[in-house]
């Protein structure tokens, strides 16, 4: 097998997906109920009805259909820039001196630059058809803001974005991005709205974090009138969108009779990690393929490896249902890491009730000094600059081809590689300059967060 194989595998038009994979339903036991702040009891399809198109709830809620149709109207915009290639990383493996064969899904082909446009464009669809008449919604490091002005662009739908305040200053080309496609872009924390004001007063000279821009963002939506609330990660109807990513993957390693030994995806809300192992999960599910899954996060942010799994807000402003995920607390406030769409306290309910349940194997937090150097090292094999977020995937994608070297053995290592770094070329430069830390919070820390969770 090992040489035939393409530099970059592409499907054929007749073979990409009409229907999305919705974990839901393939999961042998379901993620625990939202729950209703107001009442504390399982939330409803109605009580999100208020926030989010009522196709995108329905999505949210449904756990007894395995496939979903994409909208004709999607799969056509879909043909501009998917499938995303699959790439084999020869020069990676010939650095390395490794057996294993090295495939990373490529989604940074298109001008957001990440993934995120697979659930932006559908979101966006549903909610014009819907007659919504504008929209709002919080980003990190960019690439969702980037990815939903492109598709509210498409549509002629005005957009206000709350971008995290760390990311805003660190990439101001993000900005300008989403202001080139007629955004409205606010540093978070703001002055805008009354949740941001309090967290400004709470924590004085913040950075901000994904938790404070979804309450903004949240209480721009329900206090402008035909407005709706978008969100680029967690939800289920994101992970649903995202599985294009995984079913394309599979039928790709199909063509030469490949199937991943390793699997792997960075994991910040959850959206790639979703996206990339859904078939594979209904694999494991079905008996049908056993692959090691690893979700990668960071050292700074580590609500796989250090959190609990719990009920607890999704934002800091406490204004969204409570769900049961790992958490590291809605309050936590991440250090100013350069990968912005990691910096998020919890995980999104699916991918964390399959940690929990096991049929997502294991979950690494990786040092920023460490996860830039493997960028680099990858940059210079593959001439490609990966996202910040990217390059977790990549430090263990390494680590896994290394000790398949030590061990002696042959196997196929598959990562995400979301998105592209050349737009985070500051962050780049601090590290070659010696300018990044490796902050980790302390146990003391984090134990006083898990004391402030909800009790449900």
């Amino acid at each position: 097998m090992s040489r035939n194989v393409p530099n970059k595998i592409y499907l054929p038009e007749s073979k990409m997906p009409k229907q999305w994979l919705n974990l839901q339903a393939v999961m042998p036991e379901k993620p625990d109920p939202y729950i209703n702040p107001g009442t504390m009891k399982p939330a409803v399809p109605s009580d999100f009805e208020g926030l989010f198109s009522c196709e995108l709830v329905a999505q949210e809620f449904n756990s007894v259909d395995k496939f979903i149709d994409i909208p004709r109207e999607i799969q056509k915009y879909f043909k501009m820039y998917r499938p995303s290639p699959l790439i084999r990383a020869y020069a990676l493996e010939k650095e390395l001196k490794t057996p294993a064969k090295i495939y990373y899904k490529y989604e940074g082909n298109n001008t957001s630059g990440s993934h995120k446009l697979n659930s932006a464009l559908p979101q966006v669809y549903y909610n014009k058809k819907e007659g919504i008449k504008a929209l709002t919604t919080e980003t990190g490091a960019g690439q969702w803001g980037t990815a939903l002005a492109i598709a509210c662009a498409f549509y002629k739908m005005p957009l206000t974005i709350f971008m995290v305040k760390g990311s805003y200053e660190q990439k101001p080309y993000r900005k300008a991005l989403m202001n080139v496609f007629g955004s409205t872009v606010i540093a978070s924390p703001s002055l805008t709205t009354n949740v941001g004001r309090q967290i400004n007063k709470d924590f004085p000279g913040t950075n901000g974090s994904l938790g404070c821009a979804i309450s903004e963002a949240v209480e721009y939506a329900v206090t402008h009138p035909k407005s709706k609330y978008v969100l680029g990660s967690v939800l289920n109807q994101v992970l649903l969108h995202q599985s294009i990513v995984g079913l394309e993957t599979k039928e790709q390693l199909a063509l030469y009779d490949e199937y991943p030994d390793v699997l792997i995806g960075c994991a910040g809300g959850g959206s790639n990690l979703g996206g990339i192992i859904a078939p594979f999960i209904k694999d494991k599910v079905d008996g049908t393929g056993n692959p090691h899954i690893i979700a990668v996060e960071p050292a700074s942010c580590p609500s796989l490896t250090r959190g609990v799994y719990a009920y607890d807000f999704g934002d800091t402003g406490h204004m969204t249902p409570i769900c049961k995920m790992y958490t590291l607390g809605s309050t936590f406030m991440p250090s100013n890491i350069h990968a912005g769409g990691l910096r998020y306290h919890g995980m999104a309910p699916i991918v964390s009730k399959l940690y929990h349940d096991k049929l997502i194997d294991e979950a690494r937090a990786e040092r920023q000094t460490e996860v830039f150097k493997a960028a680099v090292l990858f940059a210079k094999c593959e001439a490609l600059i990966p996202a910040p977020e990217s390059s977790h995937a990549i430090k263990v994608a390494i680590d896994e081809a290394i000790k398949a070297r030590e061990e002696g053995k042959a196997k196929t290592i598959v990562f995400c590689l979301s998105g592209h770094g050349n737009l985070d070329l500051s962050a780049y430069t601090n590290y070659l300059e010696g300018g990044l830390d490796d902050y980790i919070p302390t146990e003391e820390d984090l134990s006083k967060l898990r004391q402030a969770l909800p009790k449900v």
